[in-house]
Parts: C-alpha cells; sequence; structure tokens
C-alpha cells in the first residue's frame, strides 16, 4: 500500500526534492478523487489550494459573457494546476471541471506558505517550481495567441 509521501515523491513536479521538503509538503497534502463533471474549484471563488494531476483530464475554462464557459486548456496526469492562492486577491481566475475522473493531491494554500515562511530554503525551492511552471504556461499562451491570429489573417 502506498503512503501519501510516496504518492507525492512520485509526482513530477516533485522530483528531486529533499526528503525533508517531501515531509514538509505531504504535510499540507490529501488525496481527492473527482467524478467527471464535477468543479475542482469555480472562477472567483477563493484559491485556498493548488492540486496536482494524479490521473485524468482536468478542463480550464472562463465565463464570457453571452457565450458560457469557454475551455482554453486541458491539464492531464504529472502537470498541476493553480497558483491564484499565491497572490492578492487570492481568487481562481479560471474555472476547473473534471473532463474525466480526476485523481488528485490538493495541496492547502495557508499551510504551504506557513512551512514556506518558516523555511526559507524550502520556501525558494517550491517557488523556483512554481515559477518554472507558470513561465511554461506563459509561453504557451503566447504561442496559442500567435496561432490564433496568424489563422484568422
Amino acid at each position: 500500500m502506498k503512503t501519501l509521501e510516496s504518492i507525492v515523491a512520485q509526482h513530477p513536479f516533485f522530483n528531486g526534492l529533499a526528503q525533508p521538503y517531501l515531509t514538509l509538503i505531504t504535510g499540507c497534502a490529501s488525496n481527492v478523487v473527482i467524478k467527471p463533471g464535477e468543479l475542482l474549484f469555480r472562477e472567483g471563488e477563493e484559491a485556498t489550494q493548488f492540486f496536482t494531476i494524479r490521473t485524468g483530464i482536468l478542463k480550464l475554462g472562463v465565463l464570457v459573457p453571452g457565450q458560457g464557459e469557454i475551455v482554453f486548456q486541458t491539464i492531464h496526469e504529472g502537470e498541476i494546476v493553480g497558483w491564484s492562492w499565491m497572490f492578492p486577491p487570492y481568487r481562481w481566475h479560471f474555472t476547473g471541471r473534471a473532463a474525466t475522473e480526476l485523481r488528485v493531491l490538493a495541496f492547502d494554500a495557508r499551510c504551504l506558505l506557513q512551512k514556506c515562511e518558516a523555511d526559507s530554503g524550502f520556501g525558494y525551492e517550491f517557488m523556483k517550481r512554481f515559477s518554472r511552471i507558470m513561465m511554461e504556461r506563459i509561453q504557451a499562451t503566447r504561442l496559442q495567441l500567435i496561432d490564433m491570429y496568424q489563422t484568422r489573417g
């Protein structure tokens, strides 16, 4: 039987993280299963967690007046979602809905922030990992915009 710490350690986001840091982060984690069609989080609500996708597909959408929810990205196994908890006003900017059954690790933001503040080495390592993901997502969005505008021209 797998322990929660071993499940955390197996996720690519935490690859190479020192054992003491794995123990710290596992203290903020919970294992969650979401059924297809259910919401993981909703645009505008308070962002109190981030998630690592263990299995399944998550659709990210944004509410567009007069059109409803528009899906703009899918998040798959091995990826993470959610950094809204890191920046004021700590609200979700998108809606996350399960496209398939999702198995995720949910990480409590307050717990993580306290541990980052208490151990600056852990905080720095954690923020470096999140910064890399944010940069990858910004670049992917940039490429999507270029593609979208080239097909219009």
